[in-house]
C-alpha cells in the first residue's frame, strides 16, 4: 500500500530501516563474556544487568547509588547463582574520576568485553523559564559524563585491541520535543559522538553500537506509560541485548513500530509533538 502523502511504500520503509539497524559496527565479538554497565542501579541499566546475567555474562555494575547496587548484586546472585558481579561507586558528573574508577573495575573483573554507557538523567524543562540549572545538569550528565565514559572505555579497548562500546542514546536525539530541549540536545550530541567514535575505532577492532530507545518505563520520567508504544525496561533490555550481540551499529528499541516510523520523524508536524505533554 502506497502512502498518499509521501509516495513511499511500506516495503521501502521497512527495508531502509532494517538496513540502518543491522548495519554492522564491526564484526561481533566472539563469545563475549563480560560487560560493564554504568547507571546500573535502576531503569534500563538494572534490567540489562538481569538480562545479561541470564545469558551468562560476568558483570561490572557502576552507579553513584552504591546501596542500590548492593541490593541489585544480591538479587542477581539469588536469581542467577554463580554469576560474577563487581560493583563500582561512580558519579559520571565527576568526569576527572571516571577513567580511574573504570580502570579499577576492569582490573577487578579480570577484563571487560563490553562497556554500556547508560548513565543519564532527564526532567521536563522549558526554554526561557529560568530553568538553566536543570538544563545544565542534564547536559553535564548526558554529554560530559557520557563522553568521559566513552573516552575511558575506548582507551581501555585500544590497549587490548578489541571490545564493544554501547551508548544508550534516545530517539529524542532525532526529534524536537517540547519541554525536552536539553534532553533532546544531549542525546543528539551523544549520538553524533558515537557515530564519529565508530568511524575512528572500527579499524582497531572496536565495535560501537548506538541504542535509540523510544518510551521506556523507568524512573527517569514520570507517567511515561501514557506515551505511545511505551515498553517495560525488561522488554527494552531484551531487545538491547540482542542488538549488542549482533554487533549492530544502530538499534531502535522497541523495534516495532519505531524503526518503521523513524525515517519520517523530520516530516511529522510540530503540532503532533506539542500534544505529547
Amino acid at each position: 500500500m502506497r502512502s498518499s502523502t509521501t509516495g513511499i511504500d511500506r516495503h521501502t520503509v521497512g527495508t531502509y530501516a532494517s538496513q540502518v539497524e543491522n548495519m554492522a559496527s564491526s564484526d561481533p565479538l566472539t563469545h563475549p563474556h563480560s560487560a560493564v554497565i554504568t547507571g546500573a542501579s535502576s531503569g534500563i541499566g538494572k534490567a540489562l544487568a538481569f538480562e545479561l546475567a541470564a545469558r551468562g555474562y560476568a558483570l561490572g555494575l557502576a552507579s553513584r547509588r552504591i546501596a542500590r547496587l548492593e541490593e541489585l548484586r544480591d538479587a542477581l546472585h539469588a536469581t542467577h547463582p554463580g554469576v560474577k558481579v563487581e560493583l563500582a561507586e561512580l558519579d559520571v558528573d565527576q568526569v576527572d574520576t571516571v577513567k580511574a574508577c573504570l580502570a579499577d573495575l576492569f582490573t577487578r573483573m579480570g577484563g571487560a568485553d563490553i562497556v554500556v554507557v547508560n548513565a543519564g538523567v532527564n526532567r521536563f524543562t522549558r526554554v526561557g523559564r529560568d530553568e538553566l540549572a536543570d538544563e545544565l545538569q542534564i547536559l553535564q550528565t548526558n554529554v560530559l559524563g557520557a563522553v568521559a565514559t566513552i573516552q575511558a572505555a575506548s582507551a581501555y579497548f585500544l590497549s587490548r585491541g578489541r571490545g564493544q562500546l554501547v551508548g544508550i542514546s534516545s530517539l529524542a536525539a532525532e526529534n524536537a520535543i517540547p519541554k525536552q530541549a536539553a534532553y533532546c540536545a544531549s542525546k543528539a550530541a551523544l549520538s553524533m559522538y558515537l557515530d564519529i567514535a565508530r568511524m575512528e575505532l572500527s579499524r582497531k577492532g572496536i565495535g560501537v553500537t548506538t541504542i535509540l530507545p523510544g518510551f521506556v518505563e523507568t524512573e527517569i520520567m514520570e507517567d511515561i506509560g501514557k506515551y505511545p508504544f511505551a515498553v517495560s525496561a525488561e522488554k527494552a533490555a531484551t531487545e538491547i541485548a540482542n542488538i549488542i550481540e549482533r554487533g549492530a551499529a544502530v538499534g531502535v528499541v522497541p523495534a516495532f513500530p519505531w524503526k518503521y516510523v523513524k525515517p519520517f520523524f523530520k516530516v511529522i508536524p510540530d503540532a503532533v509533538y506539542r500534544k505529547l505533554k
